[in-house]
């Protein structure tokens, strides 16, 4: 009997483009020389440039300011020009509505109105909602804070929960940029060492400098040594959209913002009963405790971590959920944790005791009633005390090469996260040697410095020894940021830069626009979509003529640089 072979491995280690996507480019690049050839560009097909497309971070504003500069790039005819559409938080969430319509380029305007319409109108359903939060939570190996993002929070921007997966997404699709979406790993940034960048397409999801890749339907599965082990649910489009895009403010904002949006879930369970989960429990053991009383001690919990993140005193809610426990289990156990020892004087000190306390009733809740879906709210309860986010089977997990480092082999899991954390622009996934990219598009939707994102491109790619513009920003424009910026040294992409509030969209409003449009706030109004969009778009109706310009000099021959 002839010896087994080897078992090939699935994670792909190579720095050049997955087959699939080199034969996508090849397609795309002949669109984009027909349409330079409308536009009064002629060139031959090998001196088509490479044009991308960058989305920045910036919650519904990037979203919307996405969408708005879309809708005028096809009305210039320019839209046709780019090869690559690349996107971090909030721009994903654009990405991702866009791509459920087939070949959405050819009739933007009326998926603009079908988004438009969505957005404004009304939010999911708590049951579909919870039910979305049982699957993530039964249906997979791991949970973290990335699937209550997705139900509690990304929801109710989007409007909806897109069930699509990725590689679905791309079978309808030949006519569109190819979408790249954009995270970090976590433990890489907070290192700073290895490969931080991570990005998905329609093929691959992936390190973007190390260039190390697994099928986009295999992230997330259990692997050992490049080989699949035990396989996962594809991940979906709204766990896409939450992964990338969660960074919305310092982790104490969204500590009490994710505290409140719980509170508001567990709220409606406890007094409108809308899933009839209650009666079901009782239905099924009758000598089950209350169950709206146990509801009521998550509900306290969640309220005394909101009074210690805002300096105030929980006494009077631990001397409720000790009396409510007490008296659900007939005086057996005493909570270890007393918070006459809690300093608010010490925030961090604070901090970890409510951590600690936390943890401490959700045992002792999980140890006495242990019944469904109770073990879902104290896991997520531990989940905000660890503070896990995108946590996943690590496919690079115990492989041998020399080309990826070590960091990344080691860990049997891995935690992603919005790369707005890091860098608030997708730079690295258009700067791989492979995707040859000549022109760099840099849509900017950031709250704060409008050139920070392009400056740290710039550090970074000069730490990294990767070719990039040196940039300059006059004093002057700190504050006041025209509306184009072009950045240019030989062998380096073009990069222009585009700050969404301006001198000349805003005039001198430009403050007022960033206060009205700022990240941590609701979903904007029907009104705010259509007045954002309007600002946006005049970003690219204004500087049509000087972004054909930049096209026009970004032509030259093309060269394979896949290894």
């Amino acid at each position: 009997m002839s010896a087994s072979k080897p078992q090939k491995s699935e994670v792909r280690i190579k720095h050049s483009l997955n087959e699939k996507e080199e034969e996508f480019v090849a397609k795309r690049r002949k669109a984009v020389l027909e349409s330079l050839q409308k536009l009064q560009i002629h060139c031959s097909e090998n001196e088509v440039p490479n044009v991308a497309l960058l989305g920045s971070g910036g919650g519904e504003r990037a979203m919307v300011g996405l969408l708005g500069s879309l809708v005028q790039l096809q009305k210039t005819g320019l839209l046709d020009c780019v090869l690559y559409l690349s996107g971090v938080s909030g721009s994903t969430w654009c990405m991702a509505s866009l791509y459920q319509e087939s070949d959405w380029s050819t009739k933007l305007e009326t998926v603009k109105d079908k988004i438009i319409q969505r957005l404004s109108g009304p939010k999911v359903s708590w049951t579909d909602a919870f039910d979305k939060l049982k699957k993530y939570y039964y249906e997979k190996d791991i949970f973290s804070l990335t699937d209550v993002w997705a139900v509690m929070v990304v929801t109710d921007y989007v409007k909806e929960i897109d069930k699509h997966t990725l590689t679905d997404q791309w079978k309808q699709q030949s006519k569109d940029p190819f979408p790249i979406y954009t995270a970090i790993d976590k433990g890489c940034k907070q290192r700073k060492d290895g490969d931080p960048w991570f990005e998905f397409t329609p093929h691959e999801a992936g390190y973007s400098l190390t260039g190390a890749f697994v099928e986009t339907s295999s992230f997330g599965s259990k692997f050992e040594n490049g080989r699949k082990i035990k396989n996962q649910p594809e991940i979906d489009m709204l766990y896409l959209q939450a992964l990338c895009g969660s960074a919305f403010a310092d982790e104490d904002e969204i500590l009490k913002f994710l505290w409140e949006q719980i509170k508001e879930f567990i709220h409606h369970f406890l007094l409108k009963r809308e899933t009839g989960m209650f009666e079901e429990i009782k239905k099924e053991d009758p000598n089950s405790p209350p169950v709206d009383e146990c509801y009521q001690v998550l509900m306290d919990l969640v309220d005394m971590n909101l009074s210690v993140l805002n300096d105030k005193d929980p006494s009077d809610l631990d001397e409720s959920i000790r009396t409510k426990l007490n008296e659900l289990t007939g005086g057996e156990h005493e909570l270890i944790f007393q918070v006459e020892k809690l300093n608010l004087t010490d925030k961090e000190a604070a901090k970890q005791y409510m951590k600690q306390y936390t943890e401490d009733v959700c045992n002792y809740v999980n140890h006495y009633f242990s019944f469904w879906p109770f073990d879902i709210w104290t896991r997520i309860f531990i989940c905000m005390d660890q503070w896990i986010w995108g946590r996943n089977y690590n496919f690079l997990h115990n492989m041998n090469d020399e080309a990826v480092p070590s960091i990344l082999l080691k860990s049997e899991k891995r935690d992603y996260e919005d790369a707005g954390l890091l860098l608030n622009s997708p730079y690295s996934s258009v700067l791989r040697k492979e995707r040859n990219t000549d022109l760099i598009i840099s849509l900017d939707f950031s709250e704060t410095d409008p050139f920070k994102t392009v400056k740290e491109a710039a550090e970074t790619c000069k730490k990294r020894n990767i070719p990039f513009p040196e940039v300059n920003i006059p004093s002057e424009d700190v504050k006041k940021p025209k509306d184009f910026y072009v950045f240019k040294c030989r062998n380096a992409p073009t990069v222009i830069h585009i700050p969404l509030f301006n001198v000349i969209n805003c005039g001198d409003d430009i403050e007022a626009y960033r206060e009205k449009y700022h990240t941590f706030q609701g979903p904007y109004s029907a009104e705010m979509i259509t007045d954002l969009m309007e600002v946006a778009g005049k970003n690219i109706t204004n500087n049509k003529d000087r972004l054909l310009e930049q096209i026009r000099l970004a032509i030259g021959p093309k060269y394979t640089n896949n290894e």
